[in-house]
């Protein structure tokens, strides 16, 4: 009765079920681990958002820790709007612009880089975008403490050729090479400053920390559910095959109409 499971179609059948059963089980196992990972991400950037300011000296030293990442941090000093950039390619709100970067010289002698925010584009592509001033004197800021932007975390390519006082990307290393003076690690996303200006660069808005991986751990139930249809569906190829032997239809291969038809006309 079950001879036609050593038939080459069967054994093909075999074949497929038993490859795309572990493939399920190791991309249900990926994406759980996923969701672990964004998670736990998801939990550690809003703990840092939520804690209490802290002086960015005692987190900036010779480099920020990826468990500082957005970590609310305060910082005095005077701007220094000379060694002003702003960065290309920075939409927000759906409207293209850039961010606005200024050094802020703090009293030991090294400065930290401040994103003051976000202007819109000029009226084209060579007009410079119209940035408003930072105060003159001294100035407290409060922030989120981010890492320094490379290609490789930020997917962004670097290029030459690039106008005046315009950067790609907002790297320390590579500005405080143009800096008559020492550059912290990292940079600070300004939430709030006193004195406060107006008119200011539109704030950037929080990280959104998303669902915590929720969709991850979706696709991981899914994936391991497809575990089951594919042994449904062998083990129900199998019953209507022998279904078909013991009304009188084909011995040979599942769903054949020819080998069926061949089959009635031999008997």
């Amino acid at each position: 009765m079950y001879r036609f499971l050593l038939t080459p179609r069967w054994i093909a059948l075999h074949v497929v079920v038993l490859l795309v059963i572990p493939a399920f089980v190791f991309l249900g196992r990926w994406q759980f681990g996923r969701f672990e990972e964004r998670s736990a991400n998801s939990h550690d950037v809003t703990a840092n958002i939520e804690a209490a300011p802290v002086p960015l000296e005692s987190l900036a030293g010779q480099r920020v820790k990826e468990a500082d990442r957005f970590r609310t941090v305060t910082a005095t000093g005077t701007y220094d709007p000379a060694h002003a950039l702003v960065v290309r390619r920075r939409p927000q709100e759906g409207r293209p612009g850039f961010y606005v970067l200024t050094p802020l010289k703090l009293a030991d002698g090294r400065a930290v880089i401040v994103n003051r925010g976000w202007v819109k584009v000029g009226a084209t592509a060579d007009t410079p975008p119209d940035v408003p001033a930072p105060p003159g004197g001294q100035v407290t800021v409060t922030g989120r403490l981010r890492l320094g932007e490379t290609e490789e975390s930020s997917g962004i390519k670097e290029r030459p050729g690039l106008p005046p006082g315009q950067v790609l990307l907002i790297n320390p290393a590579a500005i405080g090479k143009g800096l008559p003076y020492g550059l912290l690690d990292g940079y600070v996303e300004l939430t709030q400053q006193k004195p406060a200006t107006d008119p200011a660069p539109a704030p950037v808005p929080e990280p959104d920390v998303g669902s915590g991986g929720g969709l991850n751990f979706a696709y991981g139930v899914q994936w391991w559910l497809f575990i089951g249809v594919a042994i449904g569906g062998w083990i129900l190829l199998i019953r209507r095959e022998v279904a078909d032997q013991r009304s009188g239809g084909s011995t040979d291969s599942p769903a054949d109409p020819a080998n069926r038809s061949e089959s009635i006309s031999g008997g």
